[in-house]
């Protein structure tokens, strides 16, 4: 048996006017994600571990931010491409866990559906999915409610 790891990380800048997307649920907030994207920072931290566990590349080379197909793609799309791109390669993924940092809004009351819509992206049961929520407290871009990371590792294995 074969195992690998993957983490992945990615930032967006908070921005009036867009929805705020994390792990593919909406949480209500005046301010959302800017990006080319849905700019789901769970979604895309998430497709980079998997896409690093394969060795092959980041979510950029994929999915361009140039590209005009991907200009507000879901990005339920871009994990999953990811996780086919594992199953052809004789991987499965064995679980994952993951953190998302952002000041505001509190998002406690959002770890059941943010967790059931990540296992369902990825084809696992829920107890084997980690979604964790932390602030920066008040530090940098995150903490000064300016920006949003998320940050996510993977196991996969195989033949």
């Amino acid at each position: 048996m074969k195992l690998r790891i993957g983490q992945g990380w990615d930032t967006h800048r908070l921005e009036a006017g867009r929805p705020l997307i994390l792990g593919g649920v909406t949480v209500p907030y005046e301010f959302g994600l800017a990006g080319h994207s849905d700019a789901d920072v769970l979604f895309h931290a998430m497709t980079d571990a998997v896409l690093g566990a394969l060795a092959l590349g980041d979510i950029g080379m994929h999915f361009p931010d140039t590209a005009t197909e991907w200009k507000g793609a879901n990005s339920l799309q871009f994990l999953q491409h990811a996780v086919r791109l594992a199953r052809e390669r004789g991987f499965a993924l064995i679980n994952v866990d993951s953190t998302v940092i952002l000041e505001r809004p509190k998002l406690k009351d959002f770890r059941g559906a943010i967790r059931h819509s990540l296992a369902d992206a990825l084809g696992l049961s829920p107890e084997v999915v980690s979604v964790k929520f932390k602030t920066a407290e008040k530090v940098g871009p995150v903490g000064e409610g300016r920006s949003c990371e998320a940050q996510a590792a993977v196991l996969l294995s195989g033949d």
